[in-house]
């Protein structure tokens, strides 16, 4: 009786700990949520507002009406987003497709063939990821203008179809899980490797392709300065690029500003909310070994 009485305190104890972090948890979540909405909440704001009301009123004062979509109209037409949509459509449809054609085909070969540079190749993607982009760009860029495609909408596709190693690593992990034997039985009757990568390997890699595709796009669809800096001709300008048109010495243009990110943000936002178990199912696959 007596030993059932002393582990009273320390059972209590116990459960304390696990309440208080608990709240813990839910205090840093709710930190972190207001670090994130809180400026998405002035911008929604402003983004509704006049410009009497932008100059009248503090920036964390509510709009008259959420029903005044006059400044998305007018950000969409001066900013020429009809244009600037298309191009990055472009963008990331030749991006993402190419690189999963290039990925996947990188890692069936890495994964179902031995071969002396093996190691090396896995090498070279490591340090190629590790070392800083910016610390690129100039050899980049001299690469582009000496096959003069600066200025083109070429250049950044070039860019953006080469496989990094995070693409990389995501369709390794699903190779892993693809049983050799399927190749084998293929072989048996008859398949090429080509055959057998179409038919059974790029199928059997839906869930990665998926991942793979949304993290690309929605990088390219975000990437300003790859962009501004290969495709700087009005004609060319994409979604992220289109908000220069709203930068220089005009004044009381924030609103519009505004309503120009948030229409730019609009397709991420989507693809995030309908397509995040995808993301988090291609990273997750196969960091838990069974």
């Amino acid at each position: 009786m007596n030993i059932a009485v002393n582990k009273i305190p320390g059972a209590a104890k116990k459960e304390l700990r696990y309440v208080i972090a608990d709240l813990l948890r839910h205090l840093i979540l709710l930190f972190w949520s207001f670090l994130v909405l809180y400026p998405l909440s002035i911008l929604v704001f402003t983004s509704f507002k006049t410009d009497e009301e932008y100059v009248d009123t503090s920036v964390f004062s509510l709009p008259k009406s959420f029903f005044n979509f006059n400044n998305y109209i007018k950000a969409f037409i001066e900013g020429d987003f009809l244009t600037a949509f298309k191009n990055s459509l472009i963008l990331v449809a030749v991006g993402a497709v190419g690189t999963v054609v290039i990925g996947s085909m990188v890692a069936y070969c890495m994964d179902r063939f031995d071969f002396k540079l093996k190691k090396y190749i896995k090498l070279v993607y490591t340090v190629a990821y590790i070392v800083p982009s910016v610390a690129l760009q100039v050899s980049i860029y001299a690469v582009m203008k000496g096959l003069e495609l600066t200025g083109t909408i070429y250049a950044p596709i070039l860019i953006y179809l080469s496989t990094d190693i995070v693409q990389l690593w995501i369709y390794l992990q699903f190779m892993e899980k693809i049983s050799v034997s399927l190749d084998e039985s293929a072989m048996i009757e008859g398949a090429s490797y080509f055959k057998i990568f179409r038919s059974i390997i790029l199928p059997l890699l839906a869930p990665a392709t998926a991942t793979i595709i949304i993290l690309k796009s929605v990088t390219i669809y975000n990437d300003m300065y790859t962009q501004y800096l290969y495709m700087s001709k009005l004609e060319l300008k994409t979604a992220t690029t289109a908000l220069m048109a709203f930068q220089g010495d005009r004044i009381n243009v924030q609103n519009l500003m505004s309503a120009a990110i948030l229409l730019v943000m609009i397709p991420t936002i989507a693809i995030f909310l309908f397509m995040q178990k995808y993301i988090f199912q291609g990273i997750t696959t196969g960091s838990v070994k069974e």
